[in-house]
């Protein structure tokens, strides 16, 4: 699982600096899944277009549809816990179960 600030239309330059580090293949045969989050949907591609190639290109055996969460999908409450909007966690709980089950089929 790769999650990161989307920005400008683009992954973190900190997750850039550690992906870098990684060698060629570094996730061959593994299941990946790309979770972003960002203040407006336009941006929302950026799973799709920069996260979902960088995965491929690092080896994964199955890139799997991310998710991207806009800043008002999730709330924060006075004691810290998160409460996340319906929609975002339904596509949460499907990517989840896709990454689970891309794992027990040996893409892992």
């Amino acid at each position: 699982v790769l999650a990161t600030p989307v920005y400008k239309a683009a992954y973190s330059g900190v997750l850039k600096s550690l992906l870098d580090l990684l060698p060629g293949g570094a996730l061959a045969g593994k299941a990946a899944l790309a979770l972003a989050s960002g203040g407006s949907p336009a941006h929302a591609l950026a799973v799709e277009y920069a996260l979902g190639p960088l995965l491929a290109a690092l080896g994964a055996g199955a890139v799997l549809a991310g998710v991207y969460a806009l800043d008002g999908q999730v709330q924060l409450g006075d004691d810290g816990a998160a409460t996340l909007d319906p929609a975002l966690a339904a596509q949460l709980e499907r990517a989840a179960a896709a990454l689970a089950a891309a794992v027990r089929g040996g893409a892992a």
